[in-house]
């Protein structure tokens, strides 16, 4: 397993993450101890959460996974989204992250986190008070590092200014969607996440399962994907655009002996800027395809022939 620097930080986190959005919903709570166990077997270190997922049952479950392990363990979670009616259950004001980290430290069963994450940017809060408040929880010990998810490049550039001029701990990730089909934080979160040391995890490697080659042109989605019930995702996914696109990627990998779904998660492997891909998996046998995919290095010239050979008919935005 091979472990990278997440950010500026001195934290290494192992290149192969463990995406948990399915823990509480398509993963009772054996199947998450069995996936984390295994994930943990084969060296990866980094987990991935949110209090929203599973309806506050993923941090739940993967508390009681890694009893015993936690010293093995960089466990990172979010807040913002809504966790209840009304404006006091959500969102990143001082009140609602003193009180959502508690709710969060108590599901997991742990004294800390490693990596607590903005899951979405808070429009009704200052950015500063959003900075201010974490700041505190690293310097109480509830928090070791913070993070951001979803914050376009201004919003980063924005909140490590802050960070900066205030003398306040300062982001060292962000996480947001990035794979073969959607490129488009190359053109300004990448360069803002580099100027100002952040690692990228990106979320979504295989775009819900698309960049596997489980869906094809002019069928229904399987019973039991995730598109099946996702019409309106899969409306936008399932284009005639991204199915051609998916070819040309399936030939790619095919003529290096490998699998599209490898090639998804090799590619974003490959990327200078990216510290951990978040892969997800609902038996332990995935979290085996998923770190051997991330074992592959694409060369330079594989990522110039890749780009070559989409670029007759440039990887559309989904």
């Amino acid at each position: 397993m091979e472990y990278r620097r997440l950010g500026n930080s001195g934290l290494k986190v192992s290149i192969a993450g463990l995406g948990t959005n399915n823990f509480g919903r398509r993963c009772d709570a054996a199947q998450t101890e069995a996936v984390v166990h295994r994930a943990l077997d084969l060296g990866v270190n980094f987990i991935d959460t949110a209090d929203v997922y599973g309806g506050a049952l993923s941090e739940e479950y993967i508390g009681r996974a890694i009893r015993g392990k936690r010293r093995d363990v960089i466990l990172a979670t979010k807040f913002e989204a809504p966790m209840g009616e009304g404006p006091l259950w959500s969102g990143a004001s001082r009140r609602y992250i003193m009180e959502a980290v508690q709710g969060s430290l108590r599901r997991l069963g742990v004294d800390y986190i490693d990596l607590y994450q903005v899951h979405f940017w808070d429009t009704a809060t200052p950015i500063e008070e959003t900075m201010r408040a974490l700041d505190d929880l690293v310097r109480r010990g509830d928090v070791r590092y913070v993070g951001c998810s979803n914050f376009s490049a201004w919003q980063i550039v924005e909140a490590q200014w802050v960070a900066r001029s205030e003398r306040l701990n300062p982001f060292i990730s962000s996480q947001n969607r990035y794979n073969l089909l959607d490129r488009a934080i190359e053109s300004e979160v990448v360069p803002a996440c580099e100027k100002y040391g952040l690692g990228i995890i990106p979320y979504s490697p295989l775009r819900g399962g698309f960049l596997t080659g489980k869906y094809q042109p002019g069928e229904p989605p399987p019973q039991g994907t995730r598109f099946a019930t996702e019409g309106r995702q899969a409306a936008r996914v399932l284009s005639d655009e991204n199915f051609a696109t998916l070819a040309k990627l399936e030939r790619f990998a095919s003529d290096r002996d490998h699998t599209v779904g490898e090639l998804a998660l090799a590619w974003l492997g490959s990327q200078s800027s990216v510290a951990s891909v978040i892969a997800g998996a609902t038996r332990p046998e995935q979290v085996d395809e998923n770190v051997q995919a991330l074992e592959w290095r694409l060369t330079p010239e594989d990522l110039r022939a890749l780009d070559a050979a989409l670029s007759d008919g440039a990887a559309p935005r989904d």
